[in-house]
C-alpha cells in the first residue's frame, strides 16, 4: 500500500509546476552550461555510440536538474 509520503512525492513529481521567481533564469543557466559541455564533447570525442551516450546522459542531467528546481527539491 502506498504511504501518504509516497503519494505526496508522486503528486509533486507528476504535477505541472509553472516557473516562479528566478526559475526561468536558473533553467537557462543549466541548459546553457550543459550546451557548452556538449559542444566540447562533440568537438573532442570521435563520433561513436559512446559520444552519443554522453550527449544523451547530459540531456538527462539537464532535465533532472531542472526537475529538482521545479519540484522544489522534493
Amino acid at each position: 500500500m502506498i504511504t501518504l509520503q509516497e503519494q505526496e512525492q508522486l503528486d509533486n513529481w507528476f504535477t505541472y509546476h509553472a516557473p516562479v521567481g528566478n526559475q526561468v533564469a536558473e533553467y537557462a543557466t543549466i541548459r546553457d552550461t550543459a550546451k557548452s559541455l556538449a559542444m566540447v564533447i562533440v568537438d573532442l570525442c570521435p563520433a561513436s555510440v559512446d559520444r552519443s551516450a554522453a550527449i544523451r546522459l547530459l540531456r538527462e542531467c539537464v532535465m533532472t536538474a531542472n526537475s529538482s528546481i521545479a519540484c522544489g527539491g522534493k
